[in-house]
């Protein structure tokens, strides 16, 4: 990408960024927007029940005392000890380890009156009890928790609305008396209360609910999954190890939200356990944030990463193990810090994002941006009046997926297209060579073309060499040898032989069409034929020994070489040995070699001072024969005895059949 491009892309990746947030924050506006609304105006105003005071009283006797003893339920109100409060209401501290129970008294008045003279249908809805309750309408029981005791029920995240029954409410003032059950050490009190028209009750819990647990079920599916896909990334690129940590921080994230929207203490016998767990998962999911944040952005801190890791041993190991009475402390210094490092980490990598101008840096920082939003608003919430339900940390998780599965998306086509362009130098390069080769597998083919002339020229000059050369030697020796001139038949015969053994070598030069005698008779048949006729006019006593059948049959090839060999060796003997008596024998051993031997009683001659000297062509071509058909050859002279010996290996009849 170009230096000018890439800013482009990056404010490119921003603006979509940015429309994506829009359309989420449009989406959720409903519910930050209608949290505080009036009621509607459907109802109309004189006829909604108003309530006249809101009074609450501390139990002063501890469900649960230091020593861990368990009282009995305390099914009615204190008769002293009630003062005036206002809803949402949280609990003063309360020093030690126990469990206490609160009574809250809500004395309200309705004068409407349904068409029959009764009096309307009135609803009433909770937004939030810390942490057990239990509900009465004029000493009714018309609600309760599942545990008001050990392991308490976790309601202080579960809205909740009722119809109060008619034949509970009478003329003038009723009364609403809301038990709450809370342990000392965690934040307790009751959230938003409403009466009214089940209309608009319904449509104020229904909104408490969305924001409560339905906003934080759809962050931990999306979470979740994203986690998921960010951790088969990791898994088959063991490199991008930011993705391995994203997918960490997601799982963690999705227990972090099972611990807010768990309405009991189930698998703990305590609700002070959930509350530790709560606390230690957040602790690793910010730890877990900071190095998804180094690792993505390319950073390195060694120093602060191994402080950081020791920070959250150390802070997870306070939160487990501190007494009962010291753990809300320990629980808020934990989750304070936890967020200022999670603020400070945001606001670096801001910095990192503006330094590097990547579009993906840029991307991650928007995100990050609406994070500091929330974390900051979410401070307020806690350290203000105890306001259930009004952390807006529940939208955070689909804006991150958002924004997540953008810069997938975004590096996934970043891939796709460094692939399209590594596929298109590729092609380059594969025509290249392609052009490359073709014309090496030419200049091959050209050169395979010269050599295989040169190869047919050389055969057919030793073909010539061997079977019309030793025609001519045979024929000028009769012609010399005769003792008178020869007729006309005589010299007819001459030309026809010289006929047919240029005819034999045009013929099979090449081999086409060569076959195999059935016998060696029958292959050495007209080679003895031809050669005694001129050995006996030149007063030469031949012998010939041939076996009746082959033991191992040669090939086509090999029967024409062995031929050209006889007659070269015998053409040779006619030409220079002035030898009396020749002896050829053909020998198929068991071993299925075939041995071929050439014995005169000639005058001989120095083979080695021959071959270093180049002169016979004769012996050259002969040897060279043999080598090409893989023969051992031996050649082998002295005054009265000059030996020729081929010695070819065969294949077995059965094979060659």
């Amino acid at each position: 990408m170009t230096g000018v491009g890439r800013p482009v892309a990056a404010w490119r990746a921003l603006l979509g960024a940015l429309v994506a947030l829009v359309a989420i924050l449009t989406m959720a506006a409903p519910v930050s927007a209608w949290a505080d609304a009036p009621a509607q105006a459907s109802a109309p105003a004189l006829c909604e029940p108003k309530v006249l005071s809101v009074l609450m009283a501390l139990d002063p006797v501890p469900e649960r005392s230091l020593d861990g003893r368990q009282a009995s339920p305390k099914p009615f109100p204190p008769a002293t000890g009630w003062q005036t409060v206002e809803l949402p209401h949280k609990w003063p501290r309360v020093t030690g380890d126990s469990m206490h129970t609160a009574w809250y008294r809500i004395d309200w008045h309705s004068a409407c009156k349904a068409d029959d003279g009764s009096m309307q249908q009135v609803a009433v809805g909770l937004s939030a009890v810390s942490s057990a309750g239990a509900l009465y309408s004029n000493n009714d029981l018309l609600w309760t928790d599942v545990s008001l005791v050990e392991p308490l029920s976790a309601s202080w995240n579960m809205p909740r609305w009722w119809l109060l029954p008619r034949t509970t409410l009478h003329s003038g003032v009723n009364t609403l008396w809301l038990r709450v059950t809370g342990v000392s050490q965690l934040e307790t009190g009751v959230g938003k209360l409403y009466i009214g028209s089940p209309t608009h009750v319904r449509e104020k819990i229904e909104d408490h609910t969305w924001r409560q647990r339905t906003a934080y079920l759809i962050t931990s599916v999306m979470s979740g999954a994203v986690g998921c896909i960010f951790l088969v990334v990791f898994v088959m690129h063991r490199r991008e190890r930011a993705y391995g940590w994203y997918a960490l921080m997601s799982i963690i994230w999705v227990g972090y939200i099972w611990t807010v929207l768990a309405t009991d203490s189930w698998p703990f016998a305590r609700a002070l356990s959930v509350t530790r767990t709560n606390v230690c998962l957040f602790i690793v999911y910010v730890a877990c944030f900071c190095q998804f944040n180094w690792e993505f952005g390319g950073m390195r801190f060694p120093r602060a990463q191994k402080l950081l890791w020791a920070s959250v041993v150390v802070g997870c190991a306070l939160v487990l193990f501190m007494p009962a009475d010291q753990v809300r402390g320990v629980n808020e210094g934990g989750w304070f810090t936890s967020v200022g490092v999670f603020l400070l980490v945001c606001i670096q990598f801001q910095w990192h994002a503006w330094r590097t101008r990547e579009p993906r840096h840029l991307l991650l920082a928007a995100c990050w941006l609406v994070f500091i939003v929330v974390a900051f608003h979410d401070i307020f919430v806690v350290m203000g009046t105890w306001r259930g339900g009004e952390s807006l940390s529940a939208l955070s998780g689909p804006i991150a997926t958002v924004f997540m599965a953008l810069l997938l998306g975004s590096q996934l086509g970043s891939q796709m297209r460094r692939i399209a362009l590594f596929n298109d130098e590729l092609t380059i390069k594969v025509n290249d060579a392609r052009h490359d080769l073709s014309q090496a597998l030419e200049r091959e083919h050209v050169q395979r073309l010269t050599h295989a002339k040169t190869q047919e020229r050389l055969e057919i000059a030793h073909d010539l060499h061997d079977g019309l050369g030793a025609s001519l030697v045979r024929s000028m020796a009769i012609v010399e040898q005769a003792s008178q001139p020869l007729p006309n038949e005589r010299v007819m015969s001459l030309f026809k032989v010289l006929r047919d053994d240029l005819r034999q070598v045009i013929d099979y030069g090449s081999s086409a069409g060569a076959t195999v005698p059935q016998t060696p008779v029958e292959w050495m048949a007209p080679l003895r034929y031809r050669f005694t006729n001129i050995l006996d006019d030149l007063g030469i006593d031949s012998q010939w020994l041939v076996p009746q059948q082959w033991k191992g049959k040669p090939s086509a090839l090999q029967c024409l070489a062995l031929t050209r060999v006889v007659e070269e060796a015998l053409s040779n003997i006619i030409k220079h040995s002035r030898a009396h008596r020749v002896r050829v024998t053909v020998d198929v051993s068991d071993d299925e070699r075939l041995t071929l031997k050439i014995e005169d009683d000639g005058a001989g001659f120095d083979v080695a001072a021959v071959q270093r000297a180049g002169l016979s062509v004769g012996v050259r071509s002969m040897e060279a024969r043999a080598q090409r058909m893989g023969a051992d050859f031996c050649l082998t002279s002295r005054q009265g005895e000059t030996v020729l010996m081929l010695v070819l290996p065969l294949q077995p009849t059965d094979a060659v059949a």
